[in-house]
């Protein structure tokens, strides 16, 4: 089982390529960050963890921004986004910036994807809630057209362009490992059986390991083997019961939430995280 570690870069912490150069001294497997372009400030959706939205919402660093200076740091580690809210970019620019990170970066990188939960945020960017899933699928979609085709066009609901060049390519064949984020229902599991590599739900919200026969099911009724998806837990404590029942339950790679502290307050919970798999 791999561990990763995830933040959200802020400009109040810890640099996401000091961090991550010190992930990849103590042996953690991958660097994720967070994101959210923008915060509306007349806010209607409520944080789904409850209460006041924390201040590292408000502060989130660009991901690919903060990936390329984390990718310039380290060497081994592979780099993540934990993750990007697809439909807030369109897929010819987010096709050129994973592959152009995965270039710089010598094929490290991995592609979290996901719809998110701030209304606000993404009707800002033009998207309809009620149809953020149908619209993140053909975003996807398109952005593996443009990695994996000389000449790719998409003709969707919500993405159209004639046949165009996308190049550099990504390093990684056929394409950086698509792993999309979200709970664990018919829904969300009919689009990761569809057009992704892995599932990474967060810990807490419900228990992942419970959802795992209807995802295994349904894999089975495409015609797809199960084991060819890849299970993450997003989020998880940094308890030694919790990683233990995770790793006896078969999961790939556990993903520690790190604090968008001081540095100091960070590398304390980054040296207490690689106590628990050293």
């Amino acid at each position: 089982m791999q561990i990763g570690a995830l933040i959200f870069p802020t400009d109040r912490t810890i640099r996401p390529d000091v961090l991550a150069a010190a992930l990849e001294s103590r042996g953690y497997e991958s660097f994720w960050v967070a994101e959210h372009t923008h915060i509306p400030l007349s806010r209607r959706t409520p944080y789904p963890g409850g209460g006041d939205l924390p201040e590292m919402y408000w502060r989130t660093m660009d991901p690919f921004v903060a990936l390329t200076a984390a990718a310039s740091s380290t060497t081994t580690i592979r780099i993540g986004t934990g993750i990007c809210l697809v439909n807030q970019h369109h897929p010819i620019n987010v096709a050129k910036q994973v592959a152009s990170i995965d270039l710089l970066s010598g094929g490290r990188f991995l592609f979290g994807v996901g719809v998110g939960w701030n209304e606000d945020e993404m009707e800002h960017h033009g998207i309809d809630p009620a149809k953020r899933r149908s619209t993140a699928r053909e975003r996807i979609l398109a952005t593996k057209a443009l990695w994996t085709e000389e000449a790719a066009s998409f003709d969707g609901q919500y993405v159209q362009f004639s046949p165009s060049a996308s190049d550099p390519k990504p390093v990684q064949k056929p394409h950086p490992s698509v792993i999309m984020g979200g709970g664990g229902g018919p829904i969300t599991f009919r689009h990761v059986v569809e057009y992704c590599d892995g599932w990474m739900p967060i810990h807490g919200r419900t228990d992942p390991l419970e959802r795992l026969p209807l995802l295994r099911q349904m894999c089975e009724e495409a015609g797809r083997d199960p084991a060819s998806v890849e299970i993450g837990i997003y989020g998880c404590p940094m308890r030694a019961d919790i990683v233990d029942r995770y790793r006896e339950a078969g999961v790939d790679r556990l993903i520690f939430w790190l604090p968008a502290d001081d540095p100091d307050t960070v590398m304390s919970a980054v040296d207490h995280g690689a106590t628990l798999f050293a």
